[in-house]
């Protein structure tokens, strides 16, 4: 942990969080938690992890 007010702590899960609500969760309605888990585990080992550059592992 870094001293109070050093914003570079979270910023690659800012980053993912912020890609993840723009990208998916925002623009879906879902039904039940389960359904919304289920996407959202899709959503990252299908689209995110495949197919998003990862600038920060240089990739």
């Amino acid at each position: 942990m870094s001293r109070t007010g050093d914003c570079f702590d979270n910023a690659v899960a800012e980053s993912f969080f912020g890609s993840l609500k723009q990208e998916r969760i925002h623009w879906r309605h879902y039904q039940t938690c389960f359904a919304a888990q289920q996407d959202v585990l899709h959503y990252i080992s299908m689209f995110y992890n495949s197919h998003r550059l990862h600038l920060y592992l240089g990739v």
